[in-house]
Order: C-alpha cells, then structure tokens, then sequence
C-alpha cells in the first residue's frame, strides 16, 4: 500500500500559520516526533509520496516523490489528509474503497484499491479527491483533526508521554555519559538518555510525573532541571535551563532560562534568561535575553489569538502563549503578550513594553512602530548566515520559497504597518 499524505493550499492552513508559512503542516511537531512520523508509524506503508503546495515543493524534498500524479496510480492507495490525528486513524491496508468526510463533506482520507483506481484517470490530486468524494461509500468512522496550531500545544504533554510508551525505551545508552553528583526523581524506567548524550553533574531529572527521552548528542549543562514529561532533540543543549514539564525541543537547539509546555521546532536559540512558556517556536529563531512570553490572563479568560491580522479566534484555553515563525529574532528584553503571533522572517527591537499580539511576516518592530525595515535581502543575509553555521547551506530554494512566504503575506503585513501608521500619525 502506497500512503498519500495531503497538504493541500486550503482556507485550513491559515490555521496552523505561521510554523506552516515554510513547512508542510505533517512536518509540524507534537510530543517525540512529527504529525507525519505518526502517520507513518500508524500506517506502516509500503511506499510513500506527497502532494503540497507548489511555493514548498522546492525545499521540501523527503525522499519520496513530491506533488508527483503518477503516485496516484499503479497501486491501493491511502490518501491522508495532514491534519487528520494518527492515533485516530482506523487500519485500512485491506477491504474495500472507502472515503472518510469532514463535518463540511471534505475529504480527510481515502483507501482506494488498484482496481477502483483503475477507473479513474487521475491528473490532479484535487480531481482524485473530488471523485473519491462522488463514488465511493462513505466510511462510518469520523476522523478527529488538529484543527489549529495551540492544538498541538495544549496536546504536547500527553502526547510526550504517549510516544515515550510507544518508543519502548529506557535507560542510559551504553555510550551517553551521566557525571556525578545527579538526582533522579521518580521511576528510572521513564528516562531514556541516547547514545553520546551527556549529563553534566548537578542536573536534576525529575521523571516523578512524566517520562524524559533526552535524545542522541544532546549535552544538559550544570544545574538544569528537567521536568517530564519531556523531549529533548538531538545534539541540543540545555544551559543551567529550568526546563518545566510538557516540553518539546527539537534537533540543534541551544535552551536557558525557564521553559513550559512549550514547542521548539528546531535550530532555535534561546541561550539567556527569560520565560517561555505554552509557546510554539519555528526553525532559525532567536529569542535575544530575557525575552519573556505572558502564557495566562489577569483575568483567566480563555485566550483568543489573531492568525490573520484582523479576527480574533477562540483558543478554549486559559493557556496559550507565543506562535514564533522561523528566522525570527528578538532583542533583549522583548516581551510577548498572552496569545501573540510573530510572523516569520521578522525583527523585534523594544522598549521594554508589551508587543503588539500580531506582528506579521518580513517586518520590523522598532519604536513602537511596525514597518517594512529595509527589505528582504538583510533578512536573507541573516537567515544564510544563521544556517551555515549549523553547516545547513541557504540554497535557491530557500530563497525562492521565502519570497513566496513574502507574496502570500503581503496584504496582512501592508495592512499592519497602515494601522501602525494610522497610530502614531503618520
């Protein structure tokens, strides 16, 4: 069976912005591992393809074809929907065609047999679905959906200590290294550290209420706590951090300061004192020192977030924080309002007030003013510079994906620098 994952340019995208901006939404993180990685180890498939949208196509290549319509063909085929939950997802590698709806009678995953396949000349993925939608029978089963970024958020916990049972590992690699004096709270069982880790003496691991999987190279310096459950990625390093409970860091991070239920995709610095906290944080972001998110009202209302610059979605949360976007920076003292958005490709300069709660891609906050800055190519310069030093090249790819990010955020950035204006009167 060949699995089909769908990341289609749909209104539902919008959603997961801005860490969907410059990734395809099955890349995004909850709990150990990505969406896409549970959908894999769900299914379990045979092959592999992808269809996204064309501006990403360019950067985003697994290994498998992407946006390739002679995937669509020569075997039974499951197409699924990005968004769709994995644990959710019923076993569909035999009996018959089948398609599984939305609420809004769109398509969330198709099993399609070689045979059924074969009465259907597919030449787009979007032709493929909407002919699944008009032949075959309905599946009974409804199909439970991330339907927005702080989805992921308020699950990362739970989700932490249900891959950690799904892993099956724990212990102390053979090859990591754990310094004396260290303190293990809680069951040695829900520690896992990796091979070529390394514990530096005076770090507390506190497994009491949840499992902590420190991942391969990862490097926890002196007088960091690590509170489970918890993820720590690959060769990133923990520096005197207080790492709260319900964290997920990616591969290549460096983290101090306080951190709390929060998602770190990965390259990402947040060297210095601060708090973070119910947050989700992109690629190539640095949050400068003492950075610090609000996560909780005064008034403990359920917090509300702006995805587009203009309406205010309910989250249903008490607790949500900060949505970064990748290659964004921060300067000292920055400090984020509860449920902020920060677009991608963007810089903030402050004065030790509160930020704006949306801040849009490519721009710059300085005196208390949202402007275009001076253009892309400084941001490019910084984002080539930022990269080769984890000898990660910025390729033409990159360039052009981002100047695509540009295009697709320009009214909601033309519109934030107007009411800026409008503001200061200008």
């Amino acid at each position: 069976m060949r699995l089909i994952l769908i990341d289609r340019p749909t209104p539902q995208r919008r959603n997961f912005y801005p860490l969907a901006l410059s990734r395809p939404i099955w890349e995004l993180r909850c709990g150990m591992t990505s969406l896409g990685e549970k959908l894999f180890d769900r299914v379990r498939p045979a092959e592999v393809a992808c269809f996204l949208p064309p501006y990403l196509a360019g950067v985003w290549r697994p290994g498998w074809p992407v946006n390739d319509i002679k995937s669509l063909s020569g075997a039974d085929l499951l197409v699924v929907d990005a968004r769709v939950k994995a644990a959710s997802l019923p076993k569909l590698d035999e009996g018959p065609s089948r398609v599984f709806l939305d609420a809004d009678g769109e398509v969330l995953a198709a099993r399609i047999v070689r045979e059924d396949l074969a009465k259907f000349g597919a030449d787009s993925i979007d032709a493929l679905l909407l002919w699944a939608k008009q032949n075959l029978p309905p599946a009974d089963t409804k199909l439970p959906t991330w339907n927005y970024i702080w989805d992921l958020i308020l699950a990362n916990p739970a989700q932490l200590t249900e891959d950690f049972q799904t892993a099956g590992r724990s212990g102390i690699d053979t090859e990591a290294k754990v310094e004396e004096p260290s303190a293990i709270r809680g069951s040695r069982n829900d520690i896992f550290v990796g091979r070529g880790a390394k514990i530096h003496p005076m770090v507390v691991l506190d497994a009491e209420r949840g499992p902590i999987f420190i991942d391969v190279g990862a490097e926890i310096h002196p007088f960091s706590r690590i509170e489970g459950p918890c993820y720590i990625g690959r060769n990133s390093i923990l520096l005197g951090a207080k790492c709260r409970e319900g964290n997920s860091i990616g591969p290549m991070c460096r983290i101090g300061g306080e951190v709390e239920e929060s998602i770190i995709q990965g390259y990402s610095n947040k060297y210095h004192d601060g708090f973070l906290g119910h947050a989700y944080v992109g690629q190539w972001v640095n949050l400068g020192a003492l950075t610090t998110n609000s996560d909780l009202k005064n008034d403990y209302s359920d917090v509300k977030i702006t995805l587009d610059g203009r309406t205010q979605l309910p989250t249903g949360s008490t607790k949500v924080g900060a949505l970064i976007g990748d290659h964004t920076k921060t300067s000292i003292g920055t400090l984020l309002n509860t449920g902020t958005y920060v677009g991608a490709m963007t810089l903030l300069v402050t004065n030790g007030k509160l930020l704006p709660k949306f801040i849009p891609s490519f721009a710059w906050y300085l005196n208390d003013t949202i402007s275009q800055g001076t253009g892309k190519a400084p941001l490019y310069a910084t984002a080539r510079t930022a990269m080769e030093r984890r000898k990660c090249p910025w390729t033409e790819a990159d360039e052009a994906m981002w100047n695509a990010v540009y295009e697709i955020t320009a009214e909601e950035r033309e519109n934030a620098i107007e009411r800026s204006m409008r503001r200061i009167g200008k």
